[in-house]
């Protein structure tokens, strides 16, 4: 008989998990998601799933109309492949959706069997909970998907064999972070400086402090313009300085200037507070509140990328794990230093977890997770049933100008690029007038498109609560040579 301590943790993940993917399949099927990132990591996968390059029609899509440019010149992210199978069980979006809505469920695992040894088996369910529910995870759930969704997981497992002692797991959980993204050899270097207080991992302490920035500019300096990508692409500090050195000697020369930037605007400090609040602040009591610092850190003191700074999309799953594991040691150092017998111990932790399940229960009103429980959520109103016309339209096989929120439905089937003013235009192209898109200015210009499109030749094949979807008979279109270079 299967022990029931091992089938309620599986009872908390399935609905979990549930709830997630249902927030980004009725999303797909509403037509609420985007090209940017679904369908590009869709192709991507698609790519991979077929023994290919990662290639993505959306990526440089001004100069390469059609031609699927691999996303390794954008990031690192080869991790993506190990999703390639799910592809040959089924091929499209929807996929993506459901493999992250397990990855973030699955990662309360490791945080559970971390939290039942440290603080008690109580404790341990609730601070499942708490991560499970927690908007930092809610919102990434609704950001359609991105390669993040592999590191709740892997940072779990990474401090679950840390305290297990395993250090040939750990390794290979660190060495995993390395291929999700070239952003998380910082995370590594964080780990590694807190792994310096502790003497039987020094060694491997000072390895990461070293090997993690070395993997960040291995990756971004050498692999990523290797594969076609630009070294600068997301130099987002200029306010701080031009490269990596300025910012570096500016830290030291400059420290007030620094502070200003990680304070300003507000909504940095407000997402930082938010953060530590969810786990009630606890981890500053932990040297392990490193390698999400380490991330953090990276997107505030951006000054160009406003993105970065809030608690939309998918940035704060990066570091949520990590938070509520630092908390776990946080806690346990704290009982130790006091010597208090275990029973104590536990209760002291009891009191956290609830305290952020609590929090957490509390927060899924203000985050997406609360449209799962909202019935008009789910309904579907003229516009949608537009769209799905609108893609119902397109043939199989075709390269397409889609809309953005069109783009993913369309996504299996056919070549998608986003619509845009370009220099070759797509045969095929589904244009909303109604809404304003991304690269436009304005609705005017939307509709602008379109009349320029049809007096060279596009046929207007369906028009219906502001979509309209036009077709050149005998392939690409040239011109567009007197509108204006958009940036890609």
């Amino acid at each position: 008989m299967i022990e029931m301590r091992r089938i309620w943790p599986l009872a908390c993940l399935i609905p979990a998990a549930a709830a997630y993917a249902i927030l980004g399949l009725v999303k797909y099927a509403r037509f609420r998601t985007g090209i940017y990132d679904l369908v590009i990591f869709d192709q991507a996968v698609r790519g991979y799933s077929r023994f290919g390059a990662p290639g993505s029609f959306v990526k440089d899509q001004w100069n390469q109309i059609g031609t699927a440019v691999t996303i390794l010149g954008d990031h690192f992210s080869p991790i993506l492949a190990v999703l390639a199978p799910l592809y040959w069980i089924y091929d499209g979006p929807q996929t993506l959706i459901v493999a992250q809505a397990v990855l973030f469920a699955v990662a309360a695992i490791p945080l559970w069997r971390l939290s039942r040894r440290r603080l008690g088996t109580p404790a341990a369910y609730l601070v499942a909970a708490a991560y499970l529910l927690s908007w930092p995870i809610a919102e990434a759930a609704a950001f359609h998907f991105h390669e993040y969704a592999f590191v709740p997981l892997l940072t779990a497992v990474l401090f679950e064999r840390l305290d297990a002692g395993r250090r040939g797991a750990v390794i290979v959980s660190a060495a995993a972070l390395l291929l999700v993204k070239e952003d998380l050899g910082f995370f590594v270097a964080g780990l590694g400086l807190a792994l310096l207080f502790r003497p039987s991992w020094r060694l491997i302490g000072a390895a990461m402090v070293v090997l993690g920035p070395v993997a960040v500019w291995v990756t971004s300096q050498i692999i990523i313009p290797a594969f076609g990508g630009s070294s600068g692409r997301y130099w987002y500090y200029s306010g701080l300085g031009s490269h990596p050195g300025e910012v570096v000697t500016r830290f030291f020369t400059r420290p007030l200037d620094v502070l200003s930037v990680l304070t300003s605007p507000g909504v940095k400090v407000q997402t930082m507070l938010l953060l530590l609040a969810l786990v009630l602040f606890v981890p500053l009591l932990s040297p392990y509140a490193l390698p999400p610092t380490m991330l953090i850190l990276e997107r505030m003191l951006a000054t160009d990328q406003p993105g970065w700074w809030g608690t939309s999309y998918h940035y704060n799953s990066a570091v949520v794990m990590a938070l509520f594991c630092a908390s776990i040691d946080a806690i346990d150092r704290f009982q130790q230093r006091r010597g208090t017998a275990e029973v104590s111990r536990w209760r002291l932790g009891l009191t956290w977890a609830t305290a952020c399940a609590v929090l957490s229960l509390g927060l899924v009103a203000a985050f997406p997770l609360r449209d799962v429980f909202d019935p008009a959520w789910y309904r579907s109103g003229a516009r949608e049933d537009a769209a799905a016309a609108a893609v119902a339209v397109v043939p199989d096989g075709v390269l397409v100008e889609a809309a953005n929120q069109v783009g993913p439905n369309l996504s299996a089937r056919t070549k998608v690029v986003m619509w845009r003013p370009m220099p070759r235009r797509a045969p095929w192209i589904v244009a909303d007038v109604a809404s304003r898109q991304p690269i436009f200015k304005s609705v005017e210009e939307q509709r602008a498109d379109v009349a320029e499109l049809q007096a060279r030749g596009y046929r207007l094949v369906m028009e219906r609560e502001g979509y309209v979807v036009l077709h050149l008979q005998g392939g690409e279109a040239a011109g567009a040579g007197t509108r204006r270079r958009f940036g890609c």
